[in-house]
């Protein structure tokens, strides 16, 4: 693994995970660069491309350190491998930020986030608002303006229920800083403390929902997460894994139920299984009627994935304790809300 190189003391950088995605780090890391103050380091850690990312990097962004990584880790191996890297060459580093490389930051980005963490030393982890490269007046799909969750597990974001995302008309942007049950994975600042006291990211997931795992071990631990609303970045989605691949559809079903899992007491995760089995079939018989009988096998195999594995998550050691946190938890069904009472915008909490 090469080494990044230490010009000064490095309290904050910026990690760009890519995987052969020369084509994405051509198209934003200019802006990345260009909206980072030059205080904040800026990494692309790879995670054993075979393009020419490295070889662009080098001759367009000599500013930007590159990270050799030897194979293809996922989200969560290739972002704990590059942290502890990082952290082994700049003791210093007390935040990160984990963005993707289609992201395309808006100027003044950071300085609102860097100000929210220097403010509230409670603070572990923070998104921006994401809002859509395709349509930038409308929230995107990876977080909106922050993250919730249902009594049954289904996330959700102010500003995106389900598939529907809203115009982003200011009706969020108070209060300034919203505590939030997660912060989207998509362009996601941690506070390297508190990244490593909830456990860091759990690599078995390998890619969707582990920032959920992540901020929900966060809030067990005693650490706070938020949206800092006066920061803004525009996100293309689906850069690596797009919606309309059965990939995505068994990640996002399988990781989803060991989350909850993992992370509530048994006598209130075992309702929920019961009840998410029901909901998923009828997921299912939905997308059977979209003639798309591949998404359904995927729920099929998401779900059979999910017992074989539902020891682990129920017997797993864990120092903090299981249950809901504090904020960002929606007391009722988003299911029942948007799809039979046609509601479609974030519900009161």
């Amino acid at each position: 693994m090469a080494a990044v190189g230490v010009e000064h003391p490095v309290h904050h950088a910026v990690v760009v995970l890519n995987w052969n995605g020369r084509a994405w780090l051509e198209r934003f890391l200019a802006a990345v660069e260009a909206t980072t103050p030059e205080t904040v380091a800026l990494v692309v850690a790879d995670n054993g491309s075979t393009d020419d990312s490295a070889a662009y990097v080098a001759a367009h962004h000599p500013r930007v350190h590159f990270l050799d990584m030897d194979q293809n880790r996922g989200y969560a191996g290739g972002y704990n491998t590059a942290l502890r890297h990082l952290r082994a060459q700049w003791p210093e580093l007390d935040l990160a930020v984990l963005m993707n490389s289609d992201i395309e930051p808006l100027p003044l980005w950071w300085p609102p986030l860097e100000a929210a963490f220097a403010a509230n030393p409670r603070l572990g982890a923070a998104q921006p608002v994401l809002r859509s490269h395709a349509e930038p007046d409308r929230f995107e799909y990876a977080g909106a303006a922050g993250g919730c969750m249902d009594l049954l597990a289904y996330p959700y974001a102010f500003g995106r229920v389900f598939d529907s995302c809203e115009v982003d008309s200011g009706q969020y942007r108070e209060p300034a800083i919203r505590p939030v049950f997660w912060a989207s994975g998509a362009c996601l600042v941690v506070r390297t403390a508190a990244f490593d006291a909830a456990g860091r990211l759990d690599e078995s997931l390998f890619a969707h929902m582990e920032e959920i795992d992540l901020c929900w071990r966060m809030h067990r631990a005693g650490w706070e997460v938020a949206c800092v609303n006066a920061s803004t970045v525009l996100h293309v989605g689906g850069g690596t894994l797009n919606a309309l691949h059965p990939r995505k559809t068994f990640l996002n079903f399988r990781n989803n139920l060991f989350v909850a899992v993992r992370n509530l007491p048994p006598h209130t995760a075992l309702p929920l299984v019961m009840a998410r089995l029901v909901l998923d079939g009828l997921a299912g018989i939905r997308f059977l009627l979209q003639r798309k009988p591949e998404h359904t096998w995927a729920i099929v195999r998401a779900h059979f994935a999910f017992y074989g594995r539902l020891h682990r998550a129920v017997l797993a050691p864990d120092p903090f304790p299981r249950g809901w946190p504090s904020v960002g938890v929606y007391r009722g069904s988003l299911v029942w809300r948007a799809l039979v009472r046609k509601k479609t915008t974030a519900p009161p909490l």
